[in-house]
């Protein structure tokens, strides 16, 4: 018997690193999975984004597991489009409990080519506009449940603490993951008596194709936070998707059925520099 038989969860970035790492835990412990991802690249992001062909795999993963999977290939920033994903998924899995806000991009080593204005504007609306665009059409169907609820929104450890690039896309990259605590903060209250949890995960860096690229690397070895200012206490350079999997399947289980309005670093002591 998992931990999470017959809850629904919509999960968004869904086709690879974290959020596939999601879809499969939740999947494992009983949930059917709404999985949205854009699948496409944008220009002023200089890594690879997922594919289509991804978020297939994302779904054969959760159907190996046992579960059901509706997967969609949708825009975070576009607000009718979400709508449309989270209500289609809604009627097709019968209800939904969970919602995991994680699509983002980390344009944190981005070329200095890029229009300061465009990669400021599209940080911001896919990390922070985006979450809402997630919440905004999830809610409703969280209360109308009447089953209480579950939602994580994925910061970073730039959601706690300042990054020193000297980017316009590091900055939109520290202050998008500071909105998206005031985010929690806000519908944890709002929420609370719908016995609805609301809570952020602050992960240090993750061995993942956001992080595991050219551009980051570059600015790890010759940014102004190169060397041990960069490192995590803990000895281990970079977490594996599977571990913030781990922190937020406790989060939206039961074992955490009072905790809401929290910020839980799953940073290897990274915060507490």
């Amino acid at each position: 018997m998992g931990k999470l038989d017959g809850r629904v969860a919509l999960i968004t970035g869904a086709a690879r690193g974290q959020g596939r790492a999601h879809a499969v835990a939740l999947a494992g412990e009983g949930a059917d999975i709404i999985a949205t991802d854009l699948c496409a690249d944008i220009p002023v992001c200089d890594y690879p984004l997922a594919t289509l062909e991804d978020l297939a795999e994302t779904g054969r993963l959760v159907e190996k597991l046992g579960r059901r999977v509706v997967a969609h290939q949708v825009d975070v920033r576009d607000a009718p489009a979400m709508r449309a994903a989270v209500d289609s998924g809604v009627a097709t899995l019968g209800r939904l409990d969970i919602v995991v806000a994680n699509a983002a991009i980390a344009p944190i080593g981005a070329d200095p080519r890029h229009d300061p204005d465009e990669l400021w504007a599209a940080t911001l609306d896919i990390n922070l506009t985006g979450v809402w665009n997630t919440l905004a059409p999830a809610i409703p169907h969280l209360v109308a449940g009447a089953r209480g609820g579950a939602i994580v929104l994925t910061s970073s450890t730039a959601g706690l603490k300042g990054i020193v690039n000297g980017s316009v896309g590091a900055t939109a990259y520290t202050a998008s993951k500071h909105g998206v605590v005031g985010i929690m903060r806000a519908l944890a209250l709002e929420l609370a008596p719908h016995s609805i949890r609301v809570n952020t995960v602050h992960p240090t860096g993750v061995n993942t194709p956001m992080i595991r690229n050219e551009h980051i690397e570059r600015h790890l070895q010759q940014g102004p936070e190169r060397g041990a200012s960069m490192a995590n206490p803990l000895p281990v350079p970079a977490l594996e998707p599977e571990d913030i999997a781990d922190a937020v399947l406790w989060l939206v289980s039961d074992a955490a059925k009072y905790v809401t309005g929290v910020a839980l670093p799953v940073d290897a002591g990274f915060t507490a520099k």
